[in-house]
């Protein structure tokens, strides 16, 4: 087992995909593992393990991560299946080895966006590997609008259809961030899907109380959990067309939260509060398509 007593659980933003990834080995060792990812170990690296151990209620909170993977991997797959889909854009990319592990289209060109240190990081641990796809690390500080939209218009002038996943990032976005980056991404005319996931306030401070002090150390709040939802994107030219609530996907792939199996009970002894607490706590992964 990793040493936990020397230094912070998170010490930065890259190691929540340390952290992340960790949860990824997990399930991928797991016997009845609803997806495989052969390559999270090695890349979650004794530090991500070191973070799951330490953590408050670490290895209780899998349930969340591994279902928001399960749920994005079956999307993006179906969506690829269906539609003529030639780009994915990968926004904060961290540690995921998608274009590794899943069985993507040979012809399929995947733009990997992240600081410098991670895609230098994620390129050396898979520098014996060879993804699925047609792999692009771009390495880029997003924060930087006038790079970003460089990006974008670079990647729609060559591109049919663009799907982009922000898995893991706008919880530590502001709002006006967030709103920033949807307006980037609806003026390149080819970006037509877009997957993220998305909490709710009751969420967010459910993950301060676990992870606050932790994440705040690190330098990365938790900000974004939108009292409107997935409407917020309205407003920026998306629209919802699919929401996968992960309490829902938990029980789909029998990967329950811990307590979850009172749920049935309370909808059956108040139906009605439990209906407006579940409400309160949703989250999950929606599909925006461009308006």
């Amino acid at each position: 087992m990793a040493d936990t007593s020397k230094g912070p659980a998170i010490r930065n933003i890259s190691d929540t995909a340390r952290w992340v990834a960790f949860y990824r080995a997990m399930e991928t060792e797991r016997p009845d593992a609803i997806f495989h990812d052969p390559y999270a170990r090695k890349l979650a690296g004794e530090r991500g393990e070191q973070i799951v151990n330490t953590l408050r209620g670490g290895k209780r909170q899998s349930w969340a991560m591994v279902v928001r993977t399960k749920v994005l991997d079956d999307t993006l797959l179906r969506i690829l299946a269906t539609e003529p889909v030639d780009v994915v854009m990968n926004l904060a990319a961290g540690l995921d080895a998608r274009p590794y592990r899943l069985p993507l289209p040979a012809a399929l060109r995947w733009i990997d966006v992240d600081l410098p240190e991670m895609i230098d990081y994620k390129a050396e641990m898979l520098a014996n590997e060879t993804p699925h796809c047609h792999l692009e690390p771009v390495a880029m500080d997003l924060a930087n609008v006038s790079a970003r939209r460089e990006l974008f218009a670079r990647v729609n002038a060559s591109a049919r259809r663009i799907f982009t996943i922000t898995e893991g990032l706008l919880a530590y976005l502001e709002k006006e961030q967030v709103a920033a980056l949807a307006e980037d991404l609806q003026r390149a005319e080819h970006c037509q899907y877009w997957i993220t996931d998305l909490a709710s306030p009751r969420v967010k401070q459910m993950m301060e109380k676990h992870w606050g002090k932790e994440l705040n150390a690190a330098g990365a709040p938790i900000k974004f959990a939108p009292e409107e939802a997935e409407e917020f994107f309205r407003p920026y030219g998306w629209k919802s067309v699919e929401f996968h609530e992960f309490y829902e996907a938990s029980v789909k792939f029998n990967r329950p939260m811990a307590g979850a199996w009172m749920i049935p009970i309370w909808k059956f002894l108040m139906p009605r509060r439990t209906e407006k607490m579940m409400k309160q706590w949703r989250s999950g992964a929606v599909l925006l398509r461009r308006v």
